[in-house]
Order: C-alpha cells, then structure tokens, then sequence
C-alpha cells in the first residue's frame, strides 16, 4: 500500500471507531423518560431568514469539488425583529455543489437547536433536528430552509420536546 493509502485507510477506521463510540456513548447516556416528567410537546417555530453572503473555500480540485468548505451565518426574524441567528458549514462532497452541512439555530434567550441537512441546487432543503439546548434540550424532529431568491429564507422547525 502506498503511504497516502495507508494514511487515508487510517483516517477512515479511525473516523469508524470514534463514530461508534460516540453512538455508543449517546445511547449510554440517552435519558428514555425524555425531559423526566413525562410531557411531551410539538412545537413549529417559523422565522423569516436574512441571508449573509456565505464563505467559500475552495480545498480540492478549482472550482467546486470534493473538500472544499462553506460557511454561513444569517439572522432570524419574526415579526421583523431579530430573535436569534444561526451558523453552519458545508462540505462539498460533488462538483455539483452537493454538500454535507450541519448548523445551529440560537435562539435569544431560549436555547438552541442543531440540524444536519443535504446543501443542493434546489431551494428547498429539508433539516434533520439532532438536538439542541435550554429550552430545546430535548428537541428531536425535523424542518425545512426555502430559499426565496432574494437573500431571505424561511426556515421551519418541527420540533418534539420531552
């Protein structure tokens, strides 16, 4: 095996172990009564997003490839006024632009909420809630970003709490 083999079939077992012990861990730690007392709510929060021109890394090949990174950063409304932002980063897994990302929303005063979702050309994006914290330490469900065209979005979350 050549050396860079050698060093990508390490990085890669080494990615597996550390996965499954995080799986692991996780599932040690889950708490099955959900928040301890017993209730549990659906919430849909909905915000007006004010895009912000995202940064590109360009890693691999020119343009866009394999490697390469983005990350963003907007402001979320409701009712024209701010009431949090959200953060995230992408990486490119195909020069269509197809991307890996995870973000997180905070919400002034409330908490967070993490998500993971595809990053492709269509506008509309849907968002796989993994957790958050404060008032969403339970959350758990789902969403969707709709891009508008305009560097506005809506982004909508469906949350099971407890």
């Amino acid at each position: 095996m050549t050396p860079r083999r050698t060093a990508r079939v390490a990085v890669v077992g080494t990615a597996v172990v550390a996965s499954a012990l995080l799986v692991s861990g996780a599932v040690a730690g889950a708490d099955p009564g959900g928040g301890g007392d017993g209730d549990v709510r659906e919430v849909v929060l909905e915000f007006h997003v004010v895009t912000s021109p995202f940064s590109y890394t360009d890693l691999g090949e020119p343009g866009p490839s394999a490697a390469d990174v983005i990350v963003f950063s907007d402001r979320l409304q409701r009712n024209g006024a701010d009431v949090g932002h959200e953060v995230g980063s992408c990486v490119v897994v195909d020069p269509s632009g197809l991307s890996n990302c995870t973000a997180v929303a905070t919400l002034d005063g409330e908490g967070t909420v993490a998500y993971a979702f595809e990053n492709a050309p269509p506008p509309e994006k849907t968002l796989a809630v993994t957790g958050g914290s404060g008032d969403y330490r339970t959350a758990r469900g789902d969403g969707v970003f709709l891009e508008h065209g305009d560097g506005t979005a809506t982004l909508t979350l469906s949350l099971v709490l407890g």
